[in-house]
């Protein structure tokens, strides 16, 4: 199947497209290299790259001719970075994604899957999430991501293209950016771990989170291309809450020895707790996460330490 991947050389991004060729599919991706890097993609000589922008309406119709299916991971991924440019992430993340989904009917597509994230849920009482719950942001990040599936989902109701939106949470692995000031908290701990450096921990430490790792978000979106399911939003997870000081006890086990951790301010817009509830992915997809975190954050931690 002839595949496009926008944000293909992110981090999640450059590894799906992997994965999609080791399946024997023909692979696109889109990126404007924003926080994409084309060493992502070194390991996959066969993936076309082109250099584009989702904002840009112009420039996608040539990238998606003769593409199939739709992979939606282009955006402007942070809760931070939201807040000190939430126009730029609404632009990103809301008119970028109308340009994609409008883009790939014009070119005939006819599966599309949309890179959704759990920032939608808010903060709300009770630990787990379900797609039952009101969504409820509390970031303008959450809000960009939640009009993206509004947008994506409109279309499949009322036009010929199958879509499913992946609520992801807290996705980590190899190859994750550790040094942007909106990196993710996983690649941030460990490469101030690995350097002997103070650990920054928001708040008291007492947040939980569902670390999910990122083999089991590609597995997902394999599902979700061979499912054939319709307007579907499923949420992608672990089922399993790690509480951030625990994180960090972790990776000082992997380390070996204690870590210095300091306490700073709350960040706007984090939220208290975040789990999934993937009942709904495990019966549409037959999703079943198949690394768990221990083994995830070893991995990880063994890849940092050897690049």
């Amino acid at each position: 199947m002839n595949v496009l991947v926008t944000g293909g050389a992110g981090f999640i991004g450059s590894h799906l497209s992997r994965a999609l060729l080791e399946a024997g599919h023909q692979v696109r991706v889109l990126d404007n290299l924003s926080t994409g890097r084309r060493q992502n993609l070194d390991a996959s000589p066969q993936v076309e790259l082109i250099v584009a922008d989702i904002r840009d309406r112009r420039t996608l119709d040539g990238p998606m001719r003769g593409v199939e299916a739709v992979f939606h991971l282009a955006a402007l991924p942070s809760v931070p970075r939201s807040w000190s440019d939430p126009v730029a992430t609404l632009a990103a993340n809301g008119l970028g994604t109308a340009n994609v989904i409008e883009s790939a009917l014009a070119a005939g597509a006819g599966s599309f899957v949309y890179s959704s994230s759990s920032s939608v849920y808010g903060d709300q009482p009770g630990d787990e999430r379900s797609e039952q719950l009101e969504p409820r942001p509390v970031s303008p990040y959450g809000y960009s991501k939640l009009l993206g599936e509004k947008i994506v989902h409109a279309h499949a109701r009322a036009r010929d293209i199958r879509v499913i939106s992946l609520r992801y949470f807290n996705v980590f692995g190899p190859c994750q950016d550790p040094d942007s000031q909106y990196s993710a908290v996983i690649p941030r701990f460990i490469k101030a771990a690995r350097e002997g450096g103070p650990i920054s921990v928001h708040g008291d430490g007492g947040q939980s989170r569902d670390f999910t790792y990122i083999d089991n978000v590609v597995q997902a979106n394999l599902l979700a291309l061979c499912s054939p399911a319709q307007d579907a939003v499923l949420n992608v997870g672990c089922g399993r809450p790690v509480v951030l000081l625990d994180l960090v006890d972790a990776i000082a086990r992997l380390t070996g020895r204690p870590l210095d951790v300091r306490h700073v301010d709350p960040r706007p817009g984090d939220v208290r707790r975040s789990l999934a509830d993937c009942t709904r992915a495990r019966a549409v997809l037959g999703y079943e996460p198949a690394v768990d975190f221990e083994s995830g954050l070893a991995t990880t931690y063994e890849w940092f330490a050897a690049n």
